[in-house]
C-alpha cells in the first residue's frame, strides 16, 4: 500500500475548536476531541476485537443517537459494508436483512435489541452496554473503506441492498464525502439538524456529508414542531433536510398556535422524498424566505437534480437541473432518448458505466441498466428546453381509466390547493366498466369536519384545475394518512383495502 496516511478525519476541528460541540442527541453530547476519539476507538475494536475485514458486512439498528452516526461512520472507515435498518421494520423484517446483507455483527441499541433474535445472522452487540472503549490507533487513508448499503423500501416484493460505486481508500472515501456536502451546498459552515431518520439515505448520509465539512450535528430524537423551533433556536442552527409532510405539519402548527418563531440563523433547507404542493412550498419561501433547495433523486442514484427557490419561483413545479455528473431524458423501454414530451425518465451518468448495483442479485442490477451509464429511478416526467426537470407521477402509481392515463400526483397536487385539505392520496381502485377509477383519501385541516357536502366541493374545486376524466369519482375523509418517517405514501396499503 506504499507509506500509511495518517486520517484526516476532523482534522481542522481538532487543530482549531477541539474541545466544542461536535454532536448531540438532545440528550448526549461529544466535543470533536471526543467524537473522534470515539470514531476510531470503534475502528479498532471492529478490526482487532472483533474481526472485521475490508468487504465484510456490518448491520445497524441504532434509533436516532450519536452511537449511530458513530458506529456508520467508524464501520466504513474500518473497511466493512454498513447497513442502517429501519428501526420501524418488524423482527422478522430486520432478520431478512441481517440475513441477506450477511451481517457479520450488528450494532444495536437498548430500545431495538428485542426485535434482534440471538439465533439470527451476525453477532450482537448493544452499543449502550459496551462501556469504555479502548484507545484507538491512528487510521491509515491508505487502507480500504467501505460503503453504506441501503435496502430500497420494498413496496414490491423483498426490500434489495443497494450499493453505490464506492472508492478504493479511506482517504478517497473521505475526499469523496467532503466533495458531496460541497456539491449539495453543505459546507459545514454552522450547525445541522437532523429531523429524519439516521437509518433513510436522505437525512442520515446529507448530516454526515456536513459533519464532515466541520458542522456540529443536532439529532432531533423524534420529529416534533416544537422541538425543531426550540432546536434552531437553541443552537443556531443553520442547515437542515426537510421532507413535505413537515413543512405541511409547520404550517399547520403556526397556524393553529397564531405565530410563526422567526428562526433567523436558518439560512439552508434542503427538501425532497416525496413531491411538494406549489402551494406549500410558496408558503414556506414566503416565511423563511428563498432559502429552500429542492432535489431529485433516489437510495439507487443518490442526488440527480437541484433547483433553488429563486429557480422554482421562476419555474414552478420543477425538481431542477441534473447536477455533476448526471444527465436526466425521456425515453423508452431500452434506455433509448425520444422526443416524446412525457415519460419514463433516464439517468445517464457520464463516468459510471453501471451506477449501483443489488446485492447479490446481478440480474436485476444488469436489468435496471437498460444501457451503458443509463438507469431509471422509475419516475414518469420531461425535461424542459432549460433542462429543468419535471416529474409527473411514479410508473407504477399511474392509474389507467378507459385506456387514459392518469398521473395521481398532478390530481393530489390540484386537490392540495383546496383551504381545508391537510393531506390526501390519490390512487387508481378497480371499476368493471373503466378498469379503473381514480379515489382520493383525504385528511382535513384541523376544525374541519367531514361530510357529503365537504366532499362534493371539493370534486368543484378539483374541476376548475383538472380535466373531468381526472376528477376523483369519489371521495373519503380520513384521520391519517400512512406515510414513511420520509413522508412517503404507503401506497399498496391504500389500494389492498379496495381490491
Amino acid at each position: 500500500q506504499g507509506s500509511a496516511m495518517p486520517s484526516s478525519l476532523f482534522k481542522q476541528q481538532l487543530t482549531n475548536n477541539p474541545d466544542s460541540l461536535a454532536i448531540t442527541d438532545l440528550t448526549s453530547r461529544r466535543t470533536w476531541r471526543e467524537l473522534h476519539a470515539r470514531v476510531t476507538a470503534l475502528v479498532t475494536l471492529l478490526q482487532t476485537e472483533y474481526g472485521i475485514a475490508p468487504g465484510d458486512h456490518i448491520a445497524l439498528l441504532v434509533g436516532n443517537r450519536i452511537d449511530h452516526v458513530e458506529a456508520m461512520l467508524a464501520g466504513q472507515l474500518a473497511g466493512a459494508w454498513v447497513t442502517p435498518v429501519n428501526t420501524h421494520l418488524t423482527a422478522s423484517e430486520i432478520d431478512y436483512i441481517r440475513h441477506d446483507c450477511g451481517a457479520s455483527l450488528v450494532f444495536c441499541d437498548n430500545s431495538h435489541e428485542a426485535l434482534l433474535a440471538p439465533h439470527g445472522t451476525g453477532q450482537i452487540i448493544n452499543l449502550q452496554t459496551l462501556g469504555p472503549l479502548p484507545t484507538g490507533t491512528e487510521i491509515d487513508e491508505s487502507s480500504p473503506c467501505g460503503g453504506s448499503m441501503l435496502y430500497t423500501s420494498g413496496t414490491t416484493g423483498r426490500p434489495k441492498g443497494v450499493r453505490r460505486a464506492k472508492p478504493d481508500t479511506v482517504g478517497q472515501l473521505l475526499d469523496r464525502m467532503r466533495l458531496a456536502g460541497r456539491n449539495f451546498g453543505l459546507q459545514g459552515g454552522g450547525p445541522h439538524l437532523v429531523t429524519g431518520p439516521l437509518y433513510h439515505a436522505a437525512p442520515g448520509l446529507l448530516a454526515l456529508y456536513d459533519l464532515i465539512n466541520g458542522a456540529p450535528m443536532i439529532i432531533l430524537p423524534k420529529w416534533d414542531c416544537d422541538t425543531f423551533f426550540n432546536a434552531v433556536q437553541q443552537y443556531s442552527v443553520t442547515t437542515t433536510h426537510l421532507v413535505p409532510t413537515m413543512f405541511v405539519r409547520l404550517l399547520q402548527h403556526i397556524d393553529d398556535k397564531g405565530n410563526a418563531p422567526q428562526l433567523p440563523s436558518l439560512n439552508y433547507v434542503l427538501h425532497g422524498a416525496a413531491p411538494i404542493a406549489q402551494s406549500v412550498k410558496k408558503r414556506m419561501i414566503d416565511w423563511w424566505g428563498p432559502i429552500l433547495t429542492e432535489y431529485w433523486g433516489g437510495t439507487e442514484s443518490g442526488i440527480v437534480t437541484m433547483v433553488t427557490s429563486e429557480e422554482w419561483l421562476n419555474h414552478p413545479g420543477t425538481v431542477g437541473k441534473a447536477i455533476g455528473n448526471f444527465d436526466v431524458f425521456v425515453g423508452d423501454e431500452s434506455g433509448k432518448p425520444i422526443a416524446d414530451d412525457t415519460g419514463l425518465l433516464y439517468c445517464r451518468h457520464t463516468e459510471l458505466a453501471q451506477i449501483f448495483s443489488y446485492h447479490n442479485d446481478p440480474e436485476k442490477t444488469a436489468k435496471a441498466h437498460p444501457q451503458p451509464h443509463v438507469m431509471s429511478l422509475g419516475d414518469i416526467g420531461r425535461v424542459d428546453k432549460e433542462g429543468f426537470v419535471y416529474l409527473s407521477d411514479r410508473a407504477s402509481h399511474m392509474i389507467i381509466s378507459g385506456g387514459v392515463n392518469i398521473y395521481p400526483q398532478e390530481v393530489e397536487q390540484a386537490l392540495m390547493n383546496h383551504p381545508q385539505i391537510l393531506d390526501v392520496a390519490v390512487f387508481g381502485i378497480p371499476n368493471p366498466e373503466w378498469g379503473e377509477e381514480v379515489k382520493a383519501l383525504v385528511q382535513l385541516q384541523t376544525g374541519h369536519q367531514p361530510s357529503s357536502d365537504l366532499a362534493a366541493a371539493i370534486r368543484d374545486f378539483a374541476r376548475q384545475h383538472l380535466a373531468g376524466f381526472k376528477i376523483p369519482r369519489s371521495i373519503e375523509f380520513t384521520q391519517a394518512l400512512p406515510r414513511t418517517a420520509t413522508g412517503k405514501l404507503r401506497i399498496h396499503e391504500l389500494r389492498n383495502k379496495y381490491t
